[in-house]
């Protein structure tokens, strides 16, 4: 089967080629949802968006809008202090501030450790001595396909003032002990942050600090 679609953004017609796809990651196939075909509803450089011809295990079949981003990469800088260096920044999307992880998005052929070392020193001037890849992850597994990969690095060395002056308000380096009070009142809802904050968390058995 082939499923056709304008191109958004440049009027030309653009050919998909169906196909069944399971999504299944283990013995049963029963619960799999299968993929029949898709077709491009609008693409650019940032996104890819899609209608996709979805059969669920009891034969019903719809399709359904798939987002298509780029994938990206963050990293959680610690120092000595067990402090972790983070940006104060205001998200016009849903129009809030709140504190995030120096990262941004993956170059086409770009390794995501290659993108995040960028990403750090663009925002935030710094480079690590140690640095790790500790987890890899989908935002929005219902709707949207974007991998994120998450690095802790450690031993901060500066190197250069940031070269992106509009990503932020501000940047501090924030006691690890204060994260889990920080997320219980709302100043760090971002996904990326998150996970990665609360990995560095666990691997080291913190608490929340006492009110």
């Amino acid at each position: 089967m082939v499923m056709s679609a304008m191109g958004a953004d440049h009027g030309t017609e653009r050919q998909v080629v169906g196909y069944v796809r399971s999504v299944a990651t283990d013995d049963d196939t029963s619960s799999a949802w299968l993929v029949h075909g898709e077709r491009i509803i609008y693409d650019n450089e940032w996104i890819r968006l899609f209608l996709t011809d979805v059969e669920l295990p009891d034969g019903e079949r719809f399709e359904s809008h798939v987002a298509k981003l780029k994938p990206a990469a963050m990293t959680a800088l610690i120092d000595p202090e067990d402090r972790v260096l983070l940006m104060w920044r205001h998200r016009f999307v849903c129009d809030r501030w709140g504190w995030e992880l120096p990262g941004g998005h993956v170059d086409e052929g770009e390794d995501p450790e290659d993108a995040a070392l960028r990403e750090l020193l663009e925002e935030v001037g710094y480079r690590p001595k140690s640095f790790r890849h500790v987890a890899r992850f989908q935002p929005m597994v219902g709707m949207v396909d974007s991998w994120h990969d998450v690095f802790v690095g450690e031993g901060a060395e500066k190197i250069a003032e940031p070269t992106e002056t509009t990503e932020m308000a501000r940047m501090e380096w924030v006691p690890l002990s204060t994260i889990m009070t920080k997320i219980a009142d709302g100043e760090i809802w971002n996904s990326g942050t998150l996970i990665a904050l609360l990995y560095v968390l666990a691997e080291r058995g913190q608490r929340p600090a006492s009110s």
